[in-house]
């Protein structure tokens, strides 16, 4: 064991592979000893293990309906979160329901960074009005509240679980072209790219081998920042049933089927409330903690 740690903090690495690893060693290290960090990547692995998982986690049926069970609190045998107005375990639906904020985060993250990246790195490379046309259409993006718009893109496209995540992604680009921008702008001038220029390098390499690996980070930050951002506006897209449909166990439809019951059985909403906060902390504690190791200048270690 004493090797291994010793190759990975090796001064002098031999070679690529090996700097590479003991980056991501040492960058393991000082994310390890912020504990609230570490406390949101326990939420976030929680949150993958139990979509990956649900069937071994749950306990019942998420859509089955039993009206002879409805209403029951929290605590009940066989129904330790209770169950919602059509007698379904809300313990059950809430394991479900990662597997769709899981399905709407993953894309969301898989889509609109990618496309933000793109736009701010080709802006903030070539300048002029290139850099003009496209930093206008971003501002016009950013003009709009975020939930606004993409109320506005689902009411055209339609409800349903792909046009929201299409509505949250087409609403959550801009704020990554403004990062990979401003990252680009510090970069394209630089020596080393120079260097690759004169080789004959194109454009297109150059941003793709050398401007974008250079905005990863910040973007990598943002995008785990920006996760709670979007678990709530997805959830406030079924909640206005423009999202998920029934009987799907979503959890901004299960606050919205449950807030008629909230005064006398509260746990119908806030149990899924209660979801969506603490999968929401866990992505801010570890952006937080990812910025402080992928960003160095944004803390004073």
């Amino acid at each position: 064991m004493g090797q291994i740690t010793s190759w990975l903090r090796d001064p002098n690495p031999a070679s690529r592979l090996q700097a590479r690893i003991g980056q991501y060693y040492l960058g393991w290290l000082r994310l390890s000893r912020n504990p609230l960090a570490m406390i949101g990547l326990t939420i976030v692995l929680s949150l993958l293990v139990m979509a990956a998982f649900a069937p071994l986690f749950a306990t019942h049926d998420p859509i089955a309906q039993d009206l002879g069970q409805r209403l029951l609190p929290p605590g009940t045998p066989g129904h330790w979160l209770g169950t919602d107005d059509f007698g379904r375990d809300l313990w059950t639906r809430i394991v479900y329901g990662a597997r769709i904020t899981l399905y709407i985060v993953a894309l969301v993250a898989l889509t609109a960074p990618l496309f933000g990246l793109i736009v701010g790195t080709v802006a903030g490379y070539f300048g002029g009005w290139l850099d003009q046309v496209l930093m206008r259409i971003t501002d016009i993006f950013l003009a709009f509240p975020k939930l606004i718009l993409a109320l506005a893109l689902v009411a055209v496209l339609g409800p349903g679980v792909e046009n929201a995540v299409l509505a949250i992604a087409l609403t959550s680009w801009p704020p990554y072209a403004r990062v990979a921008r401003a990252e680009t702008l510090t970069v394209r001038n630089a020596d080393y790219i120079a260097a690759v220029r004169l080789q004959g390098a194109g454009a297109l390499r150059i941003i793709w081998g050398y401007v974008m690996p250079m905005c990863l980070p910040s973007v990598i930050i943002r995008v785990t920042l920006d996760m709670a951002g979007v678990i709530l506006t997805a959830a406030g897209l079924g909640f206005l049933g423009l999202g998920v449909q029934p009987p799907l166990p979503e959890w901004g439809l299960m606050i919205s089927s449950g807030r008629k019951f909230l005064f006398e059985q509260w746990w119908v909403a806030t149990i899924p409330g209660l979801a969506i906060f603490i999968v929401s902390l866990g992505f801010n504690l570890l952006g937080d903690g990812l910025r402080d190791v992928l960003d160095p200048r944004s803390s004073g270690k």
